[in-house]
């Protein structure tokens, strides 16, 4: 059931970008009450064939927008998580894995197909009024006026204007001077991703593998693979992460199966098997940015508010990019709902950079500390570190700190415990959004010490 605030007032609020992130903050923004449109520059919904993890912090939120049932047919729950080395010896397993995130959290952790998930995302939006713009690229935002302009020269402005543009966001680049770094840097990792269905898969093993969900991670020296079943157990994904060989300024083109095979010889036979299905591959670079000082800019005349990837990219070794990206468009959403007047839009994106930035920036932090963890080489460090592993492997309760952050008894309620409703209810419930007749707010936001962000 959506459980939704409505404002004394209805905004006019514009997003740029309708990926995950953009979609998100559209939902929430119109069960808030609000005219939302999103400008997005492809010619409509398109999203790369590959899968995504939800964990209960997102999950929990997909739960209360009233997402089509096709979704939630479509998730697949695993029943383990597994890590394991290289060599394929295991040395973690959490059994009932399913079970457990439903009993800690009451939120499910699922598995599904992208183009699943941003469908279902879109059918919402667009059922809850949201008006879409799409083959509209922006080219100039005006951040003194509030205004926004498309390559085709149609402008528009609204209330307030949400960056949702991604990694490569042309937002974040009008917003930073010039002399700020203009474009992601690479990580030194790059990653090959993979679909399989079952009509690929002949070995009765691998078949096996895949019709009984689990999520599965391999470590190695520079690099690790990560595997889940979607669709219901018809389809296998697997992830692997490698050292970086694009040229620079490429950061993604077609890859060459056998150099992908090769680069994993001697891993575990199921990983390798697995691989050997594959008849064609992508690379991917993976990319990051600095940590930007704010993600709100507030005058009298304009209102914008970046997030997700446009401010806060993550890489996949928590798994945790999209999930961040939906706790970012429920928060900012909902805040938007307890608004009495447009004198207030400029403490809301306040609250709203105060309640995500910092764990938004903790999670890019400790993604990449995982990624050290599971990519170390063969020697004393990977000794002690799977010493410590198998020590507590029979364990139903791990010791904090844990190596692998998704069974931390510290990390996995931080990430997977945060409600981010019952988070904006609490800090409003602090902090009113009370204001006097007659009686103006003036932000206390700094117009250049939020552009000059580092």
């Amino acid at each position: 059931m959506v459980d939704a605030v409505q404002p004394a007032i209805r905004l006019d609020v514009v997003i740029i970008g309708a990926g995950i992130s953009g979609l998100a903050v559209a939902i929430e923004t119109a069960l808030s009450g609000h005219h939302v449109v999103v400008f997005e520059s492809a010619e409509g919904i398109h999203e790369i064939g590959a899968g995504i993890n939800v964990s209960p912090n997102a999950s929990r939120i997909l739960q209360r927008w009233g997402l089509p049932a096709e979704m939630w047919t479509s998730a697949t729950e695993p029943t383990s998580l597994s890590v394991r080395r290289y060599s394929g010896e295991i040395l973690v397993l959490e059994r009932e894995f399913d079970t457990k995130m439903r009993a800690r959290y009451d939120a499910p952790f699922i598995e599904l197909h992208r183009v699943d998930f941003q469908t279902a995302l879109y059918t919402r939006a667009k059922e809850l009024g949201v008006e879409f713009r799409f083959g509209m690229r922006i080219s100039k935002l005006n951040y003194e006026t509030g205004e926004i302009t498309s390559h085709t020269g149609l402008s528009a402005k609204g209330d307030v204007v949400i960056a949702a543009d991604g990694l490569w966001s042309v937002c974040r680049a009008q917003f930073l001077p010039k002399d700020f770094e203009g474009v992601p840097r690479p990580t030194g990792d790059l990653a090959y991703r993979l679909v399989l269905t079952l009509d690929q898969i002949q070995d009765p093993e691998l078949r096996e593998w895949v019709s009984k969900p689990s999520l599965d991670v391999w470590i190695g020296p520079h690099s690790h693979a990560v595997g889940y079943s979607l669709r219901g157990g018809t389809e296998f994904n697997i992830v692997l992460l490698v050292p970086d060989d694009l040229p620079n300024g490429i950061s993604k083109q077609a890859g060459s199966v056998e150099e992908m095979r090769a680069l994993f010889t001697g891993w575990d036979p199921i990983l390798t098997k697995f691989i050997a299905v594959a008849d064609s591959v992508k690379k991917w670079k993976l990319m990051h940015r600095k940590e930007m000082r704010r993600w709100v800019y507030a005058s009298s005349n304009s209102n914008f508010a970046f997030l997700g990837d446009s401010c806060h990219p993550m890489l996949p070794y928590l798994g945790q990019g999209a999930n961040s990206a939906i706790e970012d468009g429920a928060v900012l959403g909902r805040l938007l709902g307890h608004i009495q007047n447009k004198e207030q839009i400029g403490k809301a994106l306040e609250m709203y950079e105060q309640l995500r930035k910092p764990r938004g920036d903790a999670i890019v932090k400790e993604t990449f500390a995982q990624r050290d963890v599971f990519q170390v080489v063969d020697g004393p460090k990977q000794r002690e570190r799977d010493e410590l592993l198998l020590s507590q492997l029979n364990e139903e309760e791990k010791h904090a700190p844990f190596p692998i952050r998704l069974v931390c008894p510290q990390v996995q309620p931080w990430l997977f415990g945060y409600d981010a409703c019952a988070e904006v209810d609490k800090a409003v419930s602090k902090d009113p959004f009370v204001v006097a007749k007659n009686e103006k707010t003036e932000p206390s936001l700094d117009k250049r010490g939020i552009a000059a962000g580092s």
